[in-house]
């Protein structure tokens, strides 16, 4: 981390958490955020979901819910960006304060419930930048009001296919009441079987390439729900899974003086809870469907065991908030140096490499 970024951290860190992240977005729309040095090399580069991605570290969902800043994050250095969470009406959340530093931790909680701004203005906003280039991904969500939960999800496929390089659904915030309740495998059956119609039937409509639809998954499951959910991807033929989200767990931030607001809770304390389920995961589905590891990733060595547990793809979002804007060039830099150390030809041969042994690295119930 740069002396100057040291300087400006300080000053942000000293105002509240969403007014300071509210300033980042600012800055980033109008220019003024540089990185560092982004390596390019055909090693990084990661073939995933049908399409092929420059390298494999990606800015998770929930940095910029509206789009407002896709294009300045890629040139950052991120191989790709996701936007949202997007619900098809704009709403609030959930009251402020709703994030919340752990410094000492490296961690993050928030419980802000989908506040965005509807899909008409991101729409607009995403519109604008289709003929530029850089992979940017749309995850979609439903109105905390909704009647219907899945028509929420297949609005914002509709929406968004035409628009984005992939869709995620995203049924694992713990922030909105019942909405975890989508992956239990009969509510999640329904809801796959409807949003991948709406997919293939936007394609055929479009005569255009059937847009990747990932799931994402939370951190908090036990074995046999990973199993279930492994069976009804399949099932329902999603493209890949992303894991994992935010976990309820406090499990070794249990000290911390903000450990007691309620939220998820992301950051460092999360790597080997979503790695254990990451590679339980791959254990599950085999090698074929895709998938991105979130969670706890900071650096090239977490970025590395994300691979090597099976992820084809990373993601990252409160490592950038305590690294700053050059986090993602160091992060590909020391990946390149890991590889050439190794005399790894590509980033497919480190895949699961360590999926055994990750599985059992944390305790999930059963």
């Amino acid at each position: 981390m740069s002396a100057l970024y040291r300087l400006l951290r300080s000053a942000l860190f000293r105002m509240d958490a969403e007014r300071a992240h509210d300033l980042s977005i600012a800055a980033l729309k109008r220019g003024l955020v540089r990185g560092g040095k982004v390596p390019v090399n055909d090693r990084l580069r990661v073939s995933a979901a049908g399409l092929s991605f420059p390298n494999p570290l990606g800015l998770a969902a929930g940095y910029d819910k509206n789009g407002e800043a896709p294009d300045a994050l890629l040139r950052l250095g991120f191989g790709f960006v996701e936007v949202g969470t997007l619900t098809p009406r704009p709403q609030d959340g959930n009251p402020k304060p709703r994030l919340f530093r752990l410094p000492e931790h490296e961690a993050v909680i928030n419980r802000f419930g989908f506040n965005n701004c509807g899909h008409a203005d991101a729409l607009e906003r995403l519109t604008a930048r289709r003929r530029r280039p850089g992979m940017v991904g749309v995850n979609v969500g439903a109105n905390k009001d909704a009647e219907d939960r899945v028509a929420d999800y297949v609005e914002g496929i509709a929406n968004f296919a035409p628009l984005a390089t992939y869709l995620t659904i995203n049924v694992s915030s713990p922030n909105t009441p019942g909405l975890r309740d989508l992956q239990a495998s009969k509510e999640l059956d329904r809801l796959l079987e409807h949003v991948i119609a709406a997919r293939n039937g936007e394609a055929a409509v479009s005569a255009t390439k059937r847009v990747p639809v990932f799931l994402k998954v939370a951190p908090d499951l036990t074995q046999t729900q990973i199993a279930e959910i492994a069976e009804v991807a399949q099932k329902r033929k999603v493209d890949g899974l992303i894991v994992s989200n935010t976990t309820l767990s406090r499990e070794g931030v249990e000290m911390a003086a903000k450990a007691g607001e309620t939220g998820g809770l992301s950051g460092r304390p999360l790597k080997a809870r979503s790695t254990a389920v990451l590679a339980n995961f791959r254990k599950a589905l085999g090698p074929q469907m895709a998938l991105i590891g979130v969670g706890g990733v900071s650096d090239a060595a977490s970025l590395v065991e994300k691979i090597e547990a099976g992820a084809d793809l990373v993601q990252l979002y409160t490592a950038f908030v305590y690294g700053g804007p050059a986090l993602p060039a160091r992060i590909l830099q020391g990946l390149l140096d890991h590889l050439e150390r190794g005399e790894i030809a590509n980033l497919r041969a480190l895949r699961d490499r360590r999926t055994e042994e990750l599985a059992e690295s944390f305790a999930l119930p059963a």
